[in-house]
């Protein structure tokens, strides 16, 4: 790993050196938490969590090849080389920036209540088309997984596309520390983590913290649709790009076409890309209204990033869906949305009207949605109404807070004469749903399946799968 000796390791992280002056100047070949992936060379953070405290595995790692390891405590009878700190989790965070500064590479930092790992994929595959890329992988967007994924770049790496999550002040701030992100995207400021952040206004303050240690020179991209984001006017004394439908200032598409569970094409007006196209034709392949914000951030961030109008296209073409994320699985004579990672109720409502874009019968399956504060038997509650208004055949909930959603969508058909008839199935927890679903569900039925990642809904996806 470039410039990461044990010298410039102990500087960065204010540490004591325990060890041999013959090994301070050797580079590590890798950084990681988990002793079980120790290699040669590499260093081992030893963190205490809530299961287990990484200190208990350091004579392994040494076993295992280790060349040094990060503790909080003196190791009096340890004969390799250790660095002692304060912190091992801010030794972590301050490995990561050491790193990422020693690496020429663009950063594209991307947050926001809802989208953000969606739009991450829309953008790697965009920039994919001219760049080699490294992206986030699973949830690794916190002041934990930021670091490791830091950790993962490589001197042939032009482009980082990380994906940066919180629940509280100040993580934005930490988490932009480490990226000095060159490009900030952020995709809309919704409900999550109300409990902690406390209103939109809130949340916005939050996620805005990724402009505090970005490249001064850098740009800000932003859905110039949310009401709150648009109030953004400069960001280190230069106007931020937006993209949008409705607001039509910066980047916009018309002529959108729903191709229903195959995706949305549309007319992109508006970019500056490096063959002179400002406009041109669209297709998604990943159905639902956001997924159109998504393609438009990715092709805002290509143009920026010195990308053909042709590769934009392709790059958005070329989009794969991941496990849990809008992923359309057709298997066992059904078609799944399996949308089980995550849930709140501008995502919920999203996915929703995903599953109204499908030709056939359609089956909500949605869980509880978690973090949402003292109101959170009223927003599920408005999920069930939202829903009622859709042309959904059948929906099934899990949980005692998607109880509410049923009740929404009950209440709504019980006081609108006009509303679609809707079938509605109410269990307490996720387990008792399992155990009837089969008498439920019909072959060829369109299924969404969404919940918080607590809920465990990827069981329900594999559930259905074996039916």
């Amino acid at each position: 790993m470039k410039g990461m000796t044990l010298r410039a390791m102990t500087e960065a992280v204010n540490g004591v050196y325990h060890g041999s002056e013959d090994d301070h100047d050797k580079e590590i070949t890798a950084i990681t938490i988990d002793s079980r992936k120790i290699t040669e060379g590499a260093l081992f953070v030893a963190i205490k969590g809530e299961r287990s405290d990484g200190h208990d595995f350091i004579g392994q790692c040494f076993a295992n090849g280790a060349a040094c390891v990060i503790s909080e405590k003196e190791l009096p009878e340890e004969k390799h080389s250790y660095i002692q700190v304060a912190s091992s989790l801010q030794a972590l965070k301050d490995l990561a920036l050491l790193y990422r500064n020693n690496l020429d590479v663009k950063v594209v930092g991307i947050t926001g209540s809802v989208g953000k790992t969606s739009t991450k994929e829309t953008i790697s595959s965009v920039l994919s088309e001219k760049y080699k890329v490294l992206k986030t992988l699973g949830n690794f967007n916190n002041e934990i997984g930021l670091p490791l994924t830091v950790f993962r770049l490589t001197q042939e790496d032009e482009v980082a596309v990380l994906e940066m999550g919180i629940s509280d002040f100040g993580e934005m701030e930490r988490l932009s520390k480490i990226a000095q992100p060159d490009i900030c995207v952020i995709t809309n400021i919704g409900l999550c983590h109300l409990e902690n952040l406390g209103t939109r206004d809130g949340i916005l303050k939050a996620k805005t913290e990724i402009f505090e240690h970005m490249n001064p020179d850098g740009i800000v991209i932003l859905n110039g649709d949310d009401d709150k984001l648009v109030t953004i006017n400069q960001v280190n004394g230069k106007r931020p790009l937006f993209f949008g439908i409705s607001n039509q200032e910066g980047v916009y598409v018309d002529e959108i076409s729903n191709m229903g569970l195959e995706g949305t094409s549309f007319t992109i007006h508006g970019l500056k890309t490096s063959d002179n196209f400002s406009t041109f034709n669209v297709v998604v392949p990943v159905p639902g209204r956001h997924m159109v914000y998504n393609a438009m951030a990715a092709a805002l961030v290509g143009s920026v990033m010195g990308l053909s109008s042709i590769e934009i296209q392709q790059g958005i073409k070329n989009l794969k869906t991941i496990a849990g994320r809008n992923n359309i699985i057709k298997e066992n004579g059904y078609i799944i949305i399996d949308d089980c990672y995550n849930a709140n109720p501008v995502s919920m409502k999203a996915s929703i009207d995903v599953l109204d874009t499908a030709v056939g019968r359609k089956v909500a399956i949605l869980g509880d949605m978690y973090e949402l504060g003292a109101n959170e038997k009223q927003l599920h509650y408005d999920v069930g109404m939202y829903l009622a208004t859709k042309d959904i055949d059948v929906l099934i909930t899990a949980g005692h807070l998607a109880d509410n959603i049923a009740s929404g969508t009950k209440d709504y058909i019980r006081t609108h004469y006009n509303s679609s008839e809707c079938e509605v199935h109410s269990f307490n927890t996720r387990d008792e749903m399992l155990k009837c679903i089969g008498q439920i569900l019909k072959k060829n039925d369109n299924i969404l399946i969404k919940a918080s990642h607590g809920m465990e809904f990827s069981k329900v996806v594999e559930a259905v799968k074996t039916l």
